[in-house]
């Protein structure tokens, strides 16, 4: 499209006066074009997600942990599913990457942060909002990095620790405290640690496992059922522990993972 050409749609586009549009720009047979409207599928798993990060930050703000944590699982859920909802549909575009993103902020990021700086972090002054706003902010640059950064090659490592497991480290240890009944004040500078731990795991370079390679659609091995059935069967038994020993060693892994990479010499492409 030349400027002659983009000159007049931006012409249009201002007659058109104040409209509640979505106007995307895409290539189509070597050429310039302009799409109207959004995908409703994808965006409404993600417009599920964002509402229930917002629901946490509420349910949080109330002491009520526990509905919280579950939203914020929900989340997870739901932000896991969007994407690959949009590729199977083929629906994907740049609005809802940008949505999602935004989405991700919300949830795993502003979300886990106000959740530990309410149940421990709010007694002990500047350092406690201060430790909640790096996390924020560690999620923020994550997502951020995440949509500038040139694709990886290697789709089997995510770089850095994933936003939504950095927050599940967070959510699950203050599920457990809440719980057993723990007093969130007493263990402020261990939840300092924690969120500073996570957070820096976020924007480090340490290689994470994604699950991408894992073929959903084809046949698996009959015992493969059997193994999620007793997955579920572990994590109901006692969800907020569980959760939480999941969430710490998957945080871990990529300090292994990097670790045995040096070891044996293997690069992880970025």
């Amino acid at each position: 499209m030349d400027a002659e050409s983009e000159q007049k749609e931006k012409e249009v586009e201002l007659e058109q006066g104040v409209t509640f549009e979505v106007v995307e720009k895409g290539m189509e047979d070597g050429r310039r074009v302009s799409r109207r409207g959004v995908y409703l599928l994808p965006n409404l798993f993600t417009t599920g997600a964002l509402f229930c990060g917002f629901y946490a930050i509420v349910a949080s703000i109330n002491g009520l942990f526990e509905k919280s944590a579950l939203a914020l699982f929900l989340a997870a859920i739901l932000d896991s599913l969007d994407g690959r909802v949009a590729r199977l549909t083929h629906t994907q575009s740049d609005f809802g990457a940008e949505y999602d993103s935004l989405s991700d902020l919300v949830a795993f990021g502003v979300a886990p942060a106000l959740m530990v700086y309410t149940w421990s972090l709010s007694g002990i002054g500047k350092i406690g909002w201060m430790a909640s706003f790096f996390f924020m902010a560690c999620a923020a640059l994550r997502l951020a990095r995440f949509n500038s950064q040139i694709p990886s090659q290697d789709k089997r490592f995510f770089v850095g620790l994933p936003s939504p497991s950095a927050a599940g480290l967070l959510v699950t240890f203050v599920w457990v405290g809440f719980d057993m009944g723990w007093d969130g004040q007493v263990l402020a500078g261990w939840v300092i640690l924690l969120t500073v731990f996570a957070a820096c795991l976020m924007v480090s370079n340490l290689p994470y496992y994604s699950f991408k390679e894992i073929d959903y659609k084809g046949r698996v091995p009959f015992v493969a059922i059997l193994v999620v059935v007793l997955l579920f069967v572990v994590v109901f038994l006692d969800p907020p522990k569980v959760l939480l020993l999941m969430s710490l060693t998957y945080a871990c892994s990529g300090v292994v993972v990097y670790i045995k990479g040096k070891m044996y010499h293997v690069t992880f492409s970025k």
